[in-house]
């Protein structure tokens, strides 16, 4: 009978949050619904879409509520309610969305009432199930109908606000517009960034090289001294020419991926930044990386190689931030391969409040994993600890 208990009181309170959930969109989203379509005409065309996206709120709210509780996520596809008042308002009215919202309301005004019929039952079942399961040795029979009500509440709210076929595949083509202008917008500033790259560093590393080469061959005859002090010069200029060279390759795909794999590649990364060596520019300190590799990522097949250089530049720039921004001396870095594609995880132990906002280049990151049909998740509350986790779907 314990069990059967405890599964009562997690679906009375579920029962409770569905309950006050209606009861709240009864006092509240009705009056201003009613408000807004009385005065459309004065103030209810602002407050019609405001409406709108609350009751989207509100809505989303129970998914995740029905979610929890079933453990199955219920989509949502909604049009933007973005521009102008007129469009705004639009949107509002038209978007299948909010229907099956409003749908959602009115029946949960009648279902949302299970509670009501759930409460009753625990003292019966107290009663009847604990004589009949401590005497007779049964299983109980009362109690369970708690369950079954909050089964049948949760399965009719996934019924009714579950979105149809065409507002889901609506809502994907906006999505997919989206990424591919984010991801035209990235690949702009990463041809920018090479472009500057080239012009301010080797072009200009060149340009010099071949002026010292100049003044060296003028000097050869008449101050040989001079001549090998130039081209001495000259030679310091190439090789370090060929360095940026290789950094503006290595930004656009590091060789280093193409020969040891993703796990080589970002233990090498790790080993890079945890190296006395790398307190200069392009680490900012020694970070000490340790690195796991799960899910046989080594052994099987390879990912393609954009999902491979979308995870090494998303774990090198969080290892960056890491040392950079977060003041962090220790990250773990986690590579695990799934069946649905790639999963990559670096926490430190930084002071968190990571920002996408503020020029820490995760806005780049996940426009280049979204570019890939991916997805990041960022968690750095103040004081630490940062984890961005990395998702990348792909066929092995």
């Amino acid at each position: 009978m314990g069990k059967a208990l405890r599964q009562a009181g997690r679906a009375t309170v579920h029962l409770v949050l569905a309950a006050v959930l209606v009861f709240g969109l009864y006092l509240f989203i009705t009056v201003l619904l009613i408000t807004a379509v009385a005065t459309l005409a004065v103030v209810g065309a602002w407050m019609l879409p405001e409406t709108v996206m609350l009751i989207r709120r509100i809505a989303g709210a129970k998914r995740h509520m029905t979610a929890a509780w079933t453990g199955r996520r219920i989509p949502e596809a909604y049009q933007a309610l973005t521009g102008p008042l007129r469009q705004r308002l639009r949107t509002a009215v038209l978007d299948p969305g909010t229907r099956i919202d409003l749908r959602w309301m009115i029946a949960s005004y009648v279902y949302g009432a299970l509670v009501f019929l759930a409460l009753p039952l625990w003292p019966l079942g107290l009663v009847v199930d604990g004589v009949w399961c401590g005497l007779l040795r049964r299983t109980p029979v009362v109690l369970p109908l708690i369950t079954r009500l909050a089964d049948l509440e949760a399965a009719w709210s996934t019924a009714l606000l579950r979105p149809s076929p065409q507002a889901l595949l609506a809502a994907r083509v906006e999505e997919l517009a989206a990424t591919r202008a984010d991801a035209i917008s990235a690949h702009e500033a990463e041809l920018r960034r090479i472009e500057r790259d080239l012009h301010d560093g080797a072009q200009a590393r060149l340009v010099a090289l071949s002026m010292r080469i100049g003044l060296a061959r003028r000097a050869y005859d008449r101050d040989p001294q001079m001549a090998r002090r130039l081209l001495a010069e000259a030679q310091d200029q190439a090789e370090e020419a060929l360095t940026e060279l290789r950094q503006v390759v290595r930004g656009i795909h590091p060789p280093i991926l193409t020969d040891r794999g993703l796990a080589g590649a970002v233990r090498a990364l790790a080993a890079r930044w945890g190296s006395p060596r790398s307190s200069g520019a392009e680490s900012g300190g020694g970070l000490e990386v340790t690195v796991e590799v799960a899910g046989g990522l080594e052994e099987g097949p390879r990912p393609p190689a954009a999902v491979e250089a979308a995870a090494y530049f998303a774990v090198a720039e969080a290892l960056t931030n890491a040392a950079k921004h977060g003041g962090s001396r220790r990250a773990a870095v986690r590579l695990e391969r799934l069946r649905s594609g790639l999963r990559a995880v670096v926490r430190d132990d930084g002071t968190g409040g990571a920002d996408e906002s503020g020029g820490t280049g995760l806005l780049g990151v996940r426009r280049r994993v979204a570019a890939l049909d991916g997805s990041v998740q960022v968690s750095s509350p103040a004081g630490g600890p940062t984890v961005i986790e990395v998702r990348l779907p792909c066929v092995w």
